[in-house]
């Protein structure tokens, strides 16, 4: 696997998490760890840290020069 293809695959799989990381805010779910809960404020650390790492991984997609 090439370095572009890898940075391909990162950005979508981080896109992923970010997005179940918007949904479950608006929709509101439970997560569960045992018995803890997990606040709503994990899930906004979390979709900021998944959304900038996909940006990150789609732009060393698009620029060929790294």
């Amino acid at each position: 696997m090439d370095r572009k293809t890898f940075c391909m695959l990162a950005g979508i799989i981080f896109t992923l998490v970010a997005l179940f990381h918007a949904v479950r805010i608006y929709m509101e779910w439970p997560v569960m760890i045992g018995d803890w809960s997990a606040p709503k404020w994990v899930s906004w650390v979390a979709l900021i840290v998944a959304g900038g790492l996909a940006v990150i991984g789609f732009r060393f997609t698009a620029n060929d020069e790294y």
